[in-house]
C-alpha cells in the first residue's frame, strides 16, 4: 500500500504540498472573527513579522509526521481504491471529509507530542489554547482535504 508521507514529501511534490498547506493557515487565520479571531491575528500577524518564513518551515517540518498521522485513514481509501477502482483522488476527499473529528485528532496528535517536550511558556500557551485547537482544526478540514487532494 502507498505512504501518505512518502506520496506528500516526494522531491518534486513537497515545495507544492507545503505551499498549499501554508496558503491555508493563512486563509484560515483571517477567517477568524470575534475577539478570539483578534487575539488568533494578532499573534499570527507577529510571527510573520519576526520570521516571515516560519509558517512554511514549521509545516515543512511537521508534514511527515502529520501524514503518517493520517496513515490509518489513508489505508482505508486504498482499500477503497482497490475494491471500487475510482481514483485515489475523488476517494481520499469523499473519506477524508466525511470524519473532521477524525482527521482533527489524528492531527493533533502530532502537536499534542510536540507540546509535551516544550518547556515553559510554550507549553503553558498550547495547553491554555488546547481545548479550543480541535474545534479549528475540524472546520479547517475541508480546506486541508482540498488542498491535499491534488498530490495524492
Amino acid at each position: 500500500m502507498a505512504n501518505l508521507a512518502e506520496i506528500l514529501t516526494q522531491p518534486e511534490l513537497r515545495p507544492q504540498v507545503v505551499r498549499a498547506c501554508a496558503v491555508l493557515i493563512d486563509s484560515e487565520v483571517a477567517s477568524k472573527s470575534g475577539f478570539s479571531g483578534l487575539a488568533v491575528k494578532a499573534g499570527y500577524k507577529l510571527v510573520k513579522t519576526i520570521k516571515p518564513t516560519m509558517v512554511s518551515e514549521v509545516v515543512d517540518r511537521l508534514l511527515p509526521e502529520f501524514a503518517e498521522a493520517m496513515q490509518p485513514m489513508f489505508d482505508e481509501v486504498e482499500q477503497q481504491v482497490a475494491a471500487k477502482g475510482q481514483a485515489r483522488s475523488e476517494l481520499f476527499s469523499a473519506h477524508m471529509q466525511a470524519d473532521p473529528r477524525r482527521v482533527a485528532a489524528a492531527l493533533l496528535t502530532v502537536t499534542d507530542r510536540r507540546a509535551e517536550k516544550a518547556s515553559g511558556a510554550l507549553k503553558k500557551t498550547y495547553a491554555r489554547l488546547r481545548d479550543t485547537a480541535e474545534e479549528h482544526v475540524q472546520a479547517a478540514v475541508p480546506g486541508l482535504v482540498r488542498a491535499l487532494t491534488p498530490f495524492v
